[in-house]
C-alpha cells in the first residue's frame, strides 16, 4: 500500500494534472492521493474558492483514490468559514503555501481550529541558497509554530527543501512530520532523515504531478527494513491523517 500525502492540482491545469495523478496512481501502485489545489502566492477569497472547489470535485469523480488538504490563506477575514465547510465535506487537513509565513499571528486561528478539528496542516517549507521568496516558510518558522501548538500535527513538506538544514531544525519535535515530496534527494538523504526523526515521523509524498517515481526509487534504494517502508509508505499517514484504513 501507498499513500502519497502531498500532491496537487494547478489552477490553469487542472484536467491535465488530474490525468497525470489518476495515471500516475495506476503505474505506482498509489492506494490514496492526498491533493490541494493552489494557484497565485497570495489568492484572493473568489480564488481560494475555486481552487478548494478544484479539490472537491476531484475527490467526488475519484473517491477511493482522491483526499483533499483545504487551500487558506490566513490573511483573509473567512478562513474559518472556508476550513469548517470544506473540512465537512470530507477534507483531510488545510494546506498553507506562500501567502504568509507559517508562524505570522494570522494562522494561529488556522492552528487551533486544526487542534479542534483533530486535522493535521501540510505547511509548504523550503529553504534555498537563492530565489527564497518573501513569506516562503523554512522549518526556522515551522518550529516556532510546533512549539506555539504542541497539539498540532504539522506535515513539513519538502524535508525542509535542503534536509541537512530542515530536519535538524525540527528533530525535537514529535508533532512535525516531515514529507519527502519535491526534493531532488538520494537514499544518503532518506537515511539522514530517519537519523534525524525517526522511521515513525517520514511521510511519503510526490508532489505530483511533478513528481513521483523518483520518490518511491528514493524509499527503495535507502537502508529502510520492509517494515520501515510500510511505515513511511503509509502507516505513518494513516496515524497523522486519523484514519483508520484505506
Amino acid at each position: 500500500m501507498i499513500i502519497d500525502i502531498h500532491a496537487h492540482l494547478w489552477g490553469g491545469a487542472y484536467i491535465e494534472n488530474k490525468r497525470q495523478i489518476i495515471r500516475s496512481a495506476e503505474l505506482f501502485g498509489f492506494n490514496r492521493v492526498f491533493i490541494s489545489s493552489i494557484q497565485s502566492y497570495n489568492p484572493d477569497e473568489e480564488e481560494i474558492e475555486f481552487l478548494n472547489n478544484l479539490t472537491l470535485g476531484f475527490m467526488k469523480e475519484e473517491p477511493e483514490l482522491i483526499g483533499g488538504f483545504v487551500y487558506l490563506n490566513p490573511r483573509h477575514n473567512n478562513k474559518t468559514e472556508v476550513m469548517k465547510r470544506n473540512i465537512g465535506e470530507g477534507m483531510n487537513g488545510v494546506k498553507i503555501w506562500v501567502s504568509v509565513l507559517c508562524d505570522d499571528p494570522s494562522v494561529n486561528e488556522i492552528a487551533e481550529n486544526c487542534i479542534r478539528m483533530n486535522v493535521p496542516v501540510l505547511v509548504h517549507s523550503f529553504h534555498k541558497a537563492t530565489g527564497q521568496l518573501e513569506n516562503e516558510t523554512t522549518s526556522v518558522n515551522v518550529r516556532t509554530l510546533a512549539l506555539r501548538y504542541p497539539e498540532l500535527r504539522i506535515i513539513m513538506a519538502h524535508m525542509g527543501g535542503n534536509p541537512y538544514h530542515g530536519l535538524r531544525c525540527i528533530h525535537d519535535l514529535p508533532n512535525v512530520f516531515p514529507d519527502i515530496s519535491g526534493t531532488p534527494i538520494g537514499r544518503g538523504e532518506i537515511d539522514y532523515a530517519v537519523s534525524q526523526v525517526g522511521v515513525s515521523r517520514l511521510l511519503f509524498g510526490t508532489d505530483m504531478p511533478y513528481g513521483g517515481r523518483q520518490c518511491i526509487a528514493q524509499i527503495e534504494d535507502s537502508s529502510l527494513s520492509e517494515d520501515d517502508k510500510k511505515m513511511v509508505y503509509y502507516k505513518n499517514a494513516m496515524k497523522v491523517l486519523g484514519i483508520d484504513g484505506i
